[in-house]
């Protein structure tokens, strides 16, 4: 892997760091898990278009096979998106980032399962170690998993395993298109089905938007957690491979940990320090080589 890919993967994983944090705030304040998807989904839609129109890169919109962008689309972003803000209604952000870090393993698996990739044992014990490491690293022990509401558990491990397949679609399906394109596309297709499911389930006064918090938190989580995060997602999928993609989700808990010692003070320990170790070791033993060999 080159560096330009690390470089997108810890960029990325800074910007997600921070998104179960927006997520949270748009909850407190009454908004529904659809219309989080909406309206994220739209804010990194106006701005990949604003962008793209600023470096005059081309949309090519006739171009873009819209049935497979829809499929994605909804796999990867509103699926997963509207799963994650119901099981943060349940269960705490800590636990929400632990089952989110399972997204390489079941991209791992829906490849050998569904796509006919192939893997070598480092892999497998690379993906397996950093899991461990981000166990380690927040601290979750048998007492702290038992005690998790089932619901909220299960809709955050469907939501990773939608994520796996959408990372496995988006790379048999969109390689031919720019990272900007796969951007503005599937963003647009969340967007849409975000704002139809919205409009039949919750039908929310979207004058909260006007809220400062709510603002900031839709600016957060769809400017730079939709927007700019799927612009770099793509970019590693397309160059890379689905499975170092979602190795991100790895560094998401670090990231956020990060966030709160430089912004909140908070201390760092011994666990965090080993975990990440391990999660390092973990993510540069599984990419030593070319992670997957689609099939077709």
């Amino acid at each position: 892997m080159s560096r330009s890919l690390y470089a997108a993967l810890l960029l990325l994983s800074l910007i997600w760091g921070g998104s179960f944090m927006f997520i949270k705030v748009l909850l407190l304040h009454q908004v529904g898990p659809w219309t989080i998807v909406f309206l994220r989904s739209s804010f990194g839609f106006i701005f990949i278009v604003l962008l793209m129109l600023l470096m005059r890169r081309p949309f090519k919109i006739k171009s873009i096979p819209w049935k497979s962008v829809i499929l994605v689309a909804l796999v990867n972003m509103v699926l997963p998106w509207t799963l994650i803000g119901f099981s943060e209604t349940r269960i705490a952000s800590s636990m929400a980032s632990v089952l989110n870090a399972t997204t390489p393993i079941w991209t791992m698996l829906v490849g050998l399962v569904f796509f006919g990739a192939i893997f070598h044992r480092m892999q497998w014990l690379g993906m397996g170690l950093a899991f461990v490491g981000i166990i380690i690293l927040l601290g979750i022990n048998p007492a702290s998993i038992i005690s998790v509401d089932p619901v909220g558990f299960g809709c955050m491990l469907l939501a990773t395993l939608c994520y796996g397949f959408g990372t496995q679609l988006s790379k048999r399906f969109l390689s031919n298109l720019s990272m900007y394109q796969a951007t503005f596309s599937t963003l647009f297709g969340a967007a849409v089905g975000g704002g139809i499911m919205m409009a039949i389930l919750e039908r929310p006064d979207l004058s909260i938007v006007s809220d400062p918090g709510v603002l900031g938190s839709l600016i957060g989580l769809g400017v730079l957690g939709s927007g700019v995060a799927y612009i770099l997602f793509n970019y590693m999928i397309l160059r890379g491979s689905a499975e170092f993609a979602s190795s991100v989700t790895y560094f998401v808990p670090v990231s956020a940990i990060v966030w709160g010692f430089l912004l909140l003070n908070e201390h760092i320990g011994w666990n965090v320090l080993t975990g990440l170790v391990l999660i390092l070791g973990g993510v540069f033993m599984a990419n030593q080589r070319r992670t997957a060999k689609l099939s077709g």
